[in-house]
């Protein structure tokens, strides 16, 4: 184990309850994790179980040193709460300088702000390198595409698909070509197919993928100067492990599995965090261990424009909604947007309009997603609450 991870083990042991919790829980202890057998002593704490902690001991799950200051509050679908302590870093700015950003860009930042802790992780990373921050945010793109053309923005931040409507806003609005000065994009959240990439590279020619969650901040990405698919080099500060799903052994090969994260600091001491990200290792070219990407998800949870969709939430929502038989969500991409649409099956017992009306409300309301509600005859083929149809070809 590396000094620096072992040092946060030992700390994390004396200052958070709940840490001592889980080394109990396990039956194991510090020497054990920092020692022999080492880390995969530890069980994986997965987004359930930290949502369950949370719930059963209010707000953090007794994951939080007595001592930490904890200047925002984020939440996450479950509901999961993410602190951002004073002194947080979610190393953003590694990504953003590595390619290019810095002082004198004026950066684009569509990541949501309401709750959701991306858009400040990205606004902190790009402040880091000495960028200036529009923050866009969600919305308004014929605002955002005017913004632009008038503040000469040179680099962006969000959805890749999100950057594709922002051009296509900005050559509606009959924009002057030459105030297009936007050259650098970092995309996350949402996978970047190839005929995508493309399509954006056109417009945007440095432009690359980058990979983190909203608990953990930045993981890992492309790096700038070499072709994409040569893997995504490892953020500093946080140790990352791909482990064999069911079991948590630690991965050392190209086995698929899933994405675990220690972060490296003793008073919010998330050790041994399953992501539900699903990857593999490979060497870059430089002989560096690398992530392989995204190559899905654990369990049932999707994710659509960049935010998780599990079942679990979906049938909370809507289990007993008067007028509704049967519902499904289904998930398609049409011109690389993605499409979420709810399929009603009606009882007959809430006129069409009053249902779709308030159930329209209802998802936007418990899921924080807006969607076309349908009533139709039948649900079609699939299983559960939500299938995802999307080709990401």
């Amino acid at each position: 184990m590396a000094p620096a991870l072992a040092e946060v083990v030992r700390g994390a042991a004396e200052r958070v309850p709940g840490f001592a919790a889980r080394l109990a829980e396990a039956g194991t202890d510090v020497e054990q994790v920092c020692g022999s057998p080492g880390l995969g002593a530890l069980p994986v704490l997965s987004k359930d179980d930290l949502v369950e902690r949370q719930r059963t001991e209010p707000p953090h799950g007794g994951l939080l040193a007595a001592e930490a200051q904890v200047a925002r509050w984020f939440q996450s679908p479950g509901p999961l709460y993410e602190p951002q302590l004073v002194d947080a870093d979610w190393r953003w700015g590694q990504a953003l300088g590595d390619l290019g950003v810095g002082p004198g860009d004026v950066l684009l930042n569509c990541f949501g702000y309401h709750l959701s802790p991306a858009g400040a992780m990205l606004e902190q990373g790009a402040r880091s390198v000495g960028a200036s921050v529009v923050p866009g945010g969600i919305g308004n793109q014929e605002l955002q595409a005017r913004a632009i053309a008038d503040l000469g923005v040179s680099a962006y931040t969000g959805l890749p698909s999100y950057l594709k409507a922002l051009t296509e806003h900005f050559d509606k609005a009959g924009l002057p070509a030459d105030r297009w000065r936007l050259e650098r994009a970092l995309v996350t959240a949402e996978p970047l197919p190839d005929s995508l990439r493309a399509l954006l590279s056109e417009r945007v020619p440095h432009l690359r993928m980058a990979y983190g969650t909203g608990e953990t901040g930045l993981l890992a990405w492309e790096p700038a100067g070499e072709e994409p698919g040569q893997g995504l080099v490892l953020a500093d500060g946080v140790d990352v492990q791909v482990c064999a799903i069911g079991t948590g052994e630690p991965l050392s090969d190209g086995t698929e599995g899933e994405v675990v994260i220690s972060l490296l600091r003793s008073d919010y001491p998330l050790i041994r965090f399953g992501t539900g990200d699903l990857s593999g290792w490979m060497l870059g070219p430089d002989g560096s261990l690398r992530l392989r990407g995204v190559l899905g998800r654990v369990g049932q949870a999707v994710k659509v424009k960049g935010m998780f969709l599990h079942p679990r939430q979906v049938t909370a929502v809507m289990d007993g909604v008067p007028g509704v038989r049967d519902y499904r969500f289904v998930i398609d991409r049409l011109d690389h947007v993605d499409q979420l649409a709810c399929h009603v099956v009606a009882d007959g017992a809430v006129a069409e309009e009053e249902l779709t009306s308030s159930l329209t409300t209802r998802i936007r309301e418990g899921l924080r997603f807006r969607t076309e509600v349908r009533v139709v005859d039948y649900l079609g083929e699939g299983d559960g609450p939500v299938v995802d149809r999307r080709d990401w070809s």
